[in-house]
């Protein structure tokens, strides 16, 4: 008898062991596009409907951008009115409003010019954050909680001037030092990720009260610092200061870190480009490098397509994964979109969060978004295994958008 229940044991304990072992043969694997293809499949055929995703385009399309398509034009119209608001890089015109959406990593729609590179402007803040996450993860920089002015040694511009300089320059520095104040000193990676650092000084011609200017002029130049990490402030010669620091610890140009090391394992195209601008060139071993901006608030930014942001997106869907490599880590991704002390809705340098789903009412809270001006985005949404690119829509055009795609899962 005790034989026989041995027997029955054993051949349960093997059923559910084969059992198991089907259940894990048949799991279905994640999808990733390809080299030079994305796979499309129909809103039916993942279980979507089909009317509500076109009714979603159709609000896309209908809340196109009221901007003018010159960038140039735009600009000085907006940032081109602050002091100093001289464009210093490229502008280029932009094309139709235009979108995709990728549902579990298929392509399911798309609309516009998805292959037309624009302007992405702050957009640009996110792929900065990520070549400091690859910085942090290769150990160049030890933590974020590291003060930053002992990673920087003084800069070299790279000028055309006369090899000697004019008698009225004397005692003039010639090095860029942009962390060696009292107060730049105390400034860490973690702030200025963050937008809380109150870096001050001037960058490529751009004094940093400048950007987005205080309404009293009395408080441009004489006012008390913040301690950092205390006070967010949105500031593009921050973020400008942050990537000529982290330029400095590469020692080689960010966009070819972001392409070695992002963009072609995901498959990106080789139309996108990072630039700076016209006087952000600096010397680094022996050779000239442009330092890149972090937005296109006096011109220049990342010039990129949307089918190349809809995969910079799935990354970040996939926390850092692409097929088998975990391009960034996965404490990057969880630090980059956790809220910070002085901005709860802020993460790491322009992941913008739906903290109590104050940016998007129509999405989860847990859904995040690499918002640019125009309004350029990358929609990540895990929770609902979701990425939609839309590019010159209004922020309410891009709300009803989303809350129509996810209606379309009902």
């Amino acid at each position: 008898m005790i034989k026989h229940y041995r027997f029955l044991l054993v051949a349960l304990i093997v059923s559910i062991n084969c059992f198991s072992q089907s259940k894990k043969a048949v799991a279905p694997s994640l999808y990733y596009p390809s080299l030079h293809s994305w796979e499309k499949r129909s809103p039916e055929s993942v279980g979507l409907s089909a009317s509500a995703i076109q009714e979603a385009i159709k609000i896309a399309q209908q809340a196109e951008s009221p901007n003018p398509r010159s960038m140039e034009e735009n600009h000085y119209k907006t940032f081109g009115k602050e002091p100093f608001g001289d464009g210093i890089g490229p502008f280029e015109d932009r094309g139709d409003q235009t979108g995709i959406i990728v549902y579990k990593g298929y392509k399911i729609a798309e609309w516009g010019n998805p292959l037309k590179c624009d302007m992405t402007h702050s957009v640009a803040k996110s792929f900065l954050s990520t070549v400091v996450g690859l910085a942090i993860d290769q150990q160049l920089i030890a933590s974020v909680n590291d003060l930053v002015a002992p990673y920087i040694p003084s800069i070299e511009l790279f000028v055309t001037n006369p090899v000697t300089k004019p008698a009225e320059q004397f005692k003039q520095t010639e090095l860029l030092q942009p962390f060696n104040t009292p107060h730049n000193k105390t400034i860490t990676w973690e702030s200025m990720l963050r937008q809380t650092s109150d870096w001050e000084g001037t960058l490529w011609g751009k004094p940093d009260w400048a950007d987005r200017p205080d309404v009293d002029p009395k408080k441009w130049l004489n006012r008390s610092r913040n301690i950092p990490g205390t006070v967010y402030e949105y500031n593009d010669v921050r973020v400008n200061a942050l990537a000529l620091a982290v330029t400095s610890v590469f020692r080689k140009p960010l966009p070819q870190v972001l392409k070695q090391s992002i963009m072609d394992p995901i498959g990106a195209s080789s139309t996108w480009r990072w630039t700076g601008y016209r006087n952000s060139w600096i010397v680094l071993d022996g050779q000239p490098v442009q330092s890149v901006s972090g937005g296109g608030h006096w011109g220049g930014g990342m010039f990129i397509h949307a089918e190349d942001m809809a995969r910079f997106g799935l990354l970040h869907l996939r926390n850092g994964k692409w097929n088998n490599q975990q391009l960034i880590s996965e404490n990057w991704i969880k630090q980059s979109k956790t809220p910070g002390p002085a901005n709860p809705a802020y993460g790491y340098m322009n992941f913008f969060l739906n903290t109590n789903r104050k940016f998007l009412p129509a999405a989860p809270e847990s859904a995040f978004v690499h918002i640019g001006n125009g309004n350029n985005a990358i929609y990540v949404d895990q929770e609902n295994d979701l990425v939609v690119v839309l590019r010159w829509i209004t922020q309410s055009g891009m709300n009803q958008t989303i809350g129509a795609i996810l209606a379309a899962m009902k």
